[in-house]
């Protein structure tokens, strides 16, 4: 991610917070790069062990954040060095995939993706490296989301959640409670049609069904029906809890209680309208608070659990992640000290909230201090995700960029999904 919203991966169609499983061994021959041309993830120097750590910026302070941790980790370590390369997000998949053919891969590594190197053998597992502390301080919904086969292998690092905003000021002009915002889709509808009802410009639902994340908007809407995408092993679109969910939003646009030309507007630009005051409801991210108060600050907003069918609490949850690599020399020791030092929380929390990420360990989210992020902290044990470890999710993903905002322009939602699944089962 270069920030929660909108961070690009080279691996795959450009769209906000994408996870994609990334073919670590084919591609590009470009020279090797980084970490002073030592091969096999860097060698000893002196008596010690050298450790080489290849890291995304993720903006300004990313370097000067991880040569803290390194320097505090030396300091305890004088036995282990950490060489550090920062790339950006543009160049780090091409510099991964020359050092993994160069026989040169990083001994840690902080990217998105992690199946490709699982499938090739690459990785140390979880409990390899980390102590059972650490691994017990995961959100357990993010280490499902970091396992292949029941193994963890991706270490979550940072995280990203969605939940709802609305717009206070809207709410009690259309005679709702805004310290009571909808929890249920039976809720979300009336309070939407309420808001509509105001005119002058005014929606009540913001519902971006454009290429730019559809499939985060629909998803959203499939897990708030005990639907979703399916696993690591199967893609499942046309299921009737997804159905259903699209039949539902489809209700929304239908009866004009969305924006205009719903299944062609990206949600970057919706969220600048439900800034400017004009929109009731819409599922926005972290930044989204930094946005508001950049662009206007006096709006009157709060923040809620995203509604679903029954009320159930939910969100689309995505990270990027650590991984231990298993080169010609065992480090596992020396790589899972690091990691165990790094997780603590008072070196693991410093480092995420300043980059303007959500916690993924449970000491993290304790000690957090930033009560904007509460939010979308207390919806992180409820997180669901993209099936991105299955080899068909990048189809998936296009398909519904491309075909569910068809279903705001009236096109049967059955139809939709059951083409949609017809092209991923063909893939």
């Amino acid at each position: 991610m270069k920030d929660p919203n909108t961070r690009r991966t080279t691996l795959s169609a450009g769209r906000p917070l994408r996870l994609v499983a990334l073919t670590a061994v084919a591609g590009l021959t470009l020279s090797a790069c980084g970490f002073g041309g030592q091969g096999g993830g860097g060698g000893d120097e002196g008596d010690g062990t050298t450790l080489d750590l290849l890291v995304p910026t993720y903006s300004d302070q990313t370097k000067a954040l991880w040569e803290d941790v390194i320097a505090g980790f030396e300091e305890e370590n004088p036995d282990i060095d950490v060489n550090l390369e920062v790339q950006s997000w543009d160049n780090i998949n091409d510099v991964v995939r020359t050092k993994v053919q160069s026989d040169q891969a990083p001994d840690i590594l902080n990217i998105d993706a992690f199946a490709g190197f699982v499938e090739d053998d690459l990785l140390y597992s979880a409990d390899e490296v980390l102590s059972p502390e650490t691994i017990a301080d995961f959100q357990e919904s993010f280490v499902e989301n970091a396992s292949m086969d029941g193994t963890q292998y991706g270490l979550p690092l940072i995280a990203s959640a969605r939940t709802m905003f609305y717009n206070k000021d809207l709410f009690t002009q259309a005679g709702l409670d805004p310290e009571a915002p909808p929890a249920t889709w039976v809720e979300l509808k009336d309070a939407a049609a309420k808001i509509s009802a105001l005119g002058g410009g005014t929606y009540g639902y913001g519902l971006p069904l454009g290429s730019e994340e559809a499939q985060a908007e629909a998803g959203i809407w499939f897990f708030g029906n005990g639907g979703g995408y399916g696993d690591a092993s199967e893609i499942t679109i046309d299921t009737p809890e997804n159905v259903e969910a699209a039949q539902f939003f489809q209700s929304l646009a239908a009866e004009g209680l969305t924006q205009p030309d719903a299944g062609a507007t990206d949600r970057t630009p919706l969220i600048d309208v439900f800034i400017q005051g004009k929109i009731g409801m819409i599922v926005g991210l972290p930044p989204t608070i930094g946005q508001i108060a950049d662009k206007n600050p006096d709006l009157n907003y709060g923040t809620a659990p995203v509604a679903t069918k029954d009320g159930s609490p939910v969100t689309l949850g995505v990270a990027d992640h650590l991984m231990a690599f298993r080169n010609d020399e065992d480090k596992a020791e020396q790589i899972g000290a690091f990691l165990d030092y790094f997780y603590q929380a008072e070196n693991y929390v410093k480092f995420v909230e300043t980059e303007g990420f959500l916690p993924v360990t449970k000491s993290g989210a304790e000690q957090s201090t930033n009560e904007a992020m509460k939010p979308f902290l207390d919806l992180l044990p409820h997180a669901r995700f993209y099936p991105s470890t299955n080899p068909t999710w990048a189809t998936t993903q296009a398909a519904m960029q491309s075909q569910i905002g068809l279903i705001a322009t009236g096109k049967d939602p059955k139809e939709v999904l059951a083409g949609i699944q017809a092209e991923v089962d063909n893939a």
